[in-house]
């Protein structure tokens, strides 16, 4: 791992204050990568980017290479002449703390048109020159969005015209030369997103933070990724697919949780050298300099669960690719660093796969705390080669686990950390993270503010209430920038 002992926090970019109802690639991001090069931060990690699906999840996104239009920063387009302040007159923000996702959706891509129309004028080599980079998956995304908004947004397989869902030439044709404007628009739209955060990653680079960043390891089913190369996926003759991704049925949950996502077809993807895994990650690369892979057991060992089954009962275990797949990586991105998101019933044939990929896992410290003994979240049981967090963002922030987590875990979390109200209880775990061996600490921006239950990112099987989240302005404050950094410097993570 060539990650030094450092530190940094863990801020969606939806989680940002903005003028618009959700964070953007605007000011507000330079302001807090200011604040974290202030505090003595040298990562912010971020979730998934890309354009969000039904339930708005990052992680359920219609393209693992597009980025999401909703962080556009609409005063940026002010500034360079692509809108006029009267076009974003009308946009109102009714609670500056959570998202309102629906009302987004309903009014920023009228606006986004508007800079559209203008801007592919003024921008025309700057445009062309972006599509020609970008042809290997920008022509699939924009037409995928374009049909699917043609068809009141509905899911591909659900398209009326079966000649459409299968990709047949002839028709794509035609409906690319009638509806060109409309394809356009999808394309100018990630031309403004890449431009924008890529700015906004050269500002971090020149202040001496790093982005990580997640690959989800499933895509969403109703994605261009699986509409355009269904091959690489375990579908039927129709585009259906014939088994989908969840996790059995455990502890919390004693029907699993039904992700729905379809299956990859590995003997497939090893025909073709990983081809599509391989671009994946190239895209990642290009956006994070430390990429996050999102349920690393899944290369090992998968849960099946029939298409169509309500709940996860009946799925079953099939063996992943394991190291041949982890491998390929390795060595295609060498100079690309890792973490394996590795949570959950973990069993030992994947902590050797962990082990032989070199990747750090993770721990978290709310998992450390059970009172019937230590495991390996504990923190004297960590090692320099690990990510430790106190929650990430499918956990409650450590006041909301405070007021909710088994009184047992609580009162040994009290003993085995030495807490106080003098310190603070968020702060005293921040203490253990901040002094674990982990190579890197990683804290959510909600337990460095010591908030609760409310103000959780997402709470995982849930539909509704997720990913809405914001700081609000002056919450991230001198005193507690001075206050980070003081920790940071304390345990060595400067």
């Amino acid at each position: 791992m060539s990650i030094e002992r450092s530190a940094g926090i863990l801020l969606p970019i939806s989680s940002l204050p903005s003028n618009y109802g959700i964070g953007t690639l605007g000011k507000e991001a330079y302001r807090f990568i200011d604040f974290l090069k202030d505090a003595g931060q040298k990562y912010w990690q971020i979730l998934p980017i890309g354009p969000t699906s039904y339930g708005d999840s990052p992680y359920q996104s219609f393209s693992s290479f597009a980025g999401n239009p909703y962080f556009i920063d609409l005063d940026v387009l002010i500034e360079e002449g692509l809108l006029k302040k009267e076009d974003v007159s009308g946009l109102t923000v009714s609670d500056p703390q959570f998202v309102d996702y629906e009302y987004i959706y309903n009014t920023r891509f009228d606006v986004l048109k508007k800079a559209y129309r203008r801007g592919k004028k003024i921008r025309k080599k700057e445009f062309e020159a972006f599509l020609k980079e970008n042809s290997e998956w920008i022509g699939d995304y924009s037409l995928f969005m374009a049909i699917k908004n043609h068809y009141d947004n509905v899911s591909w397989i659900e398209w009326p015209r079966k000649a459409m869902r299968l990709r047949d030439k002839e028709t794509l044709a035609r409906f690319r030369q009638k509806h060109a404007s409309q394809i356009e628009f999808y394309e100018f739209m990630q031309y403004l997103f890449f431009e924008q955060y890529e700015k906004m990653r050269a500002y971090a680079h020149a202040n001496g933070v790093k982005i990580i960043g997640d690959i989800p390891i499933y895509v969403s089913l109703d994605s261009s990724d699986v509409w355009a190369d269904p091959g690489t996926f375990q579908l039927d003759e129709n585009g259906y697919p014939t088994e989908v991704a969840g996790v059995p049925p455990d502890y919390f949950s004693e029907d699993g949780q039904l992700w729905g996502n379809p299956l990859y077809d590995w003997d497939h993807l090893k025909k073709t050298g990983y081809k599509f895994w391989i671009n994946r990650i190239a895209a990642a690369a290009k956006c994070y300099d430390v990429i996050r892979i999102d349920h690393f057991r899944g290369f090992q060992q998968y849960w099946a669960v029939p298409y169509g089954d309500k709940t996860a009962r009946n799925g079953r275990w099939v063996d992943g690719p394991s190291y041949t797949f982890v491998k390929v990586i390795r060595e295609w991105f060498n100079d690309v660093d890792f973490i394996a998101e590795d949570l959950g019933v973990i069993s030992e044939d994947v902590n050797e796969l962990l082990r032989k990929s070199g990747f750090p896992g993770m721990r978290v410290l709310e998992f450390g705390m059970d009172p019937k003994g230590p495991s390996y979240h504990t923190p004297h049981n960590h090692v320099p080669n690990c990510v430790c967090y106190i929650s990430t963002h499918d956990n409650s922030p450590i006041m909301g686990w405070k007021d909710n987590a088994d009184k047992g875990d609580v009162k040994t979390a009290r003993k085995y950390l030495g807490l106080n109200p003098k310190e603070g209880f968020n702060f005293g775990f921040i203490r253990a993270g901040m002094s674990s061996v982990a190579n890197l600490f990683v804290c959510q921006m909600q337990d460095y503010l010591g908030l609760g239950e409310d103000c959780r990112t997402n709470s995982p099987g849930t539909i509704g209430l997720n990913w809405k989240w914001r700081l609000l302005d002056g919450q991230a404050d001198e005193k507690l920038k001075k206050k980070i950094r003081e920790m940071t410097r304390l345990y060595g993570r400067l």
